[in-house]
């Protein structure tokens, strides 16, 4: 299965910040949403940046409740791992566990198209197994 499939079952939409928005913004992004990550763009919408849960947590061990006032800027992660919608999920559980991150931004012709987490490769993963081992049952049973 491809990165284009995922995003044609669970959608494109992605939330985004600028890299002014305050640190504050962000977080109630994260929690109202109930998202793990938002995608940082610049006003042309090119992605600069991501802000994960875990950059969040590193911002609390620093700064305990002053990053709060802080820009996105001084607490996203600015090297951001990106897919397109040709990778496969084989491919994206690769580059996610060597990287150890959990979220990978999808970028087509230079713009931002949709985020694939954790879980959407999980989910795919599972689903797959779960198919194989019904046709397995299938094939034993007719066979």
């Amino acid at each position: 299965m491809k990165v284009s499939q995922i995003l044609t079952d669970k959608g494109r939409e992605v939330h985004t910040v600028s890299a002014e928005t305050s640190m504050r913004e962000a977080v109630d992004l994260l929690g109202s949403r109930n998202i793990g990550a938002v995608v940082v763009t610049d006003s042309k919408g090119a992605v600069t940046g991501i802000l994960s849960e875990r950059d969040v947590v590193r911002a609390t061990a620093k700064d305990s409740l002053g990053f709060l006032q802080k820009p996105v800027s001084s607490c996203m992660t600015a090297r951001v791992v990106t897919c397109s919608c040709d990778h496969t999920v084989d491919d994206l559980m690769s580059l996610m566990t060597q990287k150890r991150i959990r979220h990978v931004p999808v970028i087509e012709g230079g713009k931002l198209t949709g985020l694939i987490s954790i879980g959407d490769v999980v989910k795919r993963k599972l689903d797959a197994s779960e198919q194989e081992a019904a046709a397995m049952r299938d094939y034993i049973a007719t066979g």
